[in-house]
């Protein structure tokens, strides 16, 4: 399936009137996310699928469709303008905590500064923080604890600049381990906060 951005990109960028070149060019972008994405072009002279990034299907003047693979930097040129007003994509930062608390682990906190950067760059991010704990407590505990991380990445968010009323939060609990384990068994990947941003 296609990506909104990308398939708004494939129709605004495809159509390119040249003198002695194809018609119509329709070349397929990569997605943001990284996950793989294909687009059917299709002409009274049949079908042809673009399922890799930076092809191009040329169409000629008798609907006839020729294939063809373009470099990334040529597709990023031609398309300089047009790729210049799509709006940046989403963004996701993990940060982590220590045992049973709020408190970011050191390397996390360092990394608040590399997070207020990018989100500086967007005139008006959307922020979903979402927390998450690992297996050492009960469900109940665990639940309000991720909520309560959540709650603190948000503070911390604000205090950066970012608007409180752009930051929604949630709390996962144990529910969602980026790493499966044991009941009751630490697990630092687990005790984190993802942070969203569009």
């Amino acid at each position: 399936m296609i990506g909104p951005l990308i398939f708004i990109a494939c129709l605004a960028a495809a159509i390119v009137q040249h003198h002695g070149g194809p018609r119509e060019r329709i070349t397929l972008l990569p997605n943001q996310d990284g996950q793989p994405s294909a687009v059917v072009v299709a002409t009274a002279k049949g079908e042809a699928l673009l399922d890799q990034p930076y092809r191009s299907a040329q169409v000629g003047a008798n609907a006839a469709v020729t294939i063809v693979t373009e470099a990334e930097s040529a597709v990023r040129q031609r398309y300089a303008p047009l790729l210049a007003t799509l709006p940046k994509g989403a963004a996701v930062f993990t940060v982590y905590f220590e045992t049973n608390t709020e408190e970011l682990v050191p390397e996390s906190a360092a990394r608040f500064a590399q997070i207020r950067e990018e989100l500086a760059l967007r005139p008006a991010p959307e922020v979903i923080v979402i927390g998450h704990t690992d297996r050492v407590d009960s469900t109940a505990y665990n639940d309000a604890l991720s909520l309560k991380r959540a709650e603190r990445v948000k503070q911390l968010l604000v205090a950066a600049g970012i608007a409180a009323d752009s930051i929604a939060v949630a709390g996962r609990g144990e529910r969602e381990p980026a790493v499966q384990t044991a009941d009751g068994q630490a697990e630092l990947r687990n005790r984190r906060v993802e942070i969203r941003v569009r």
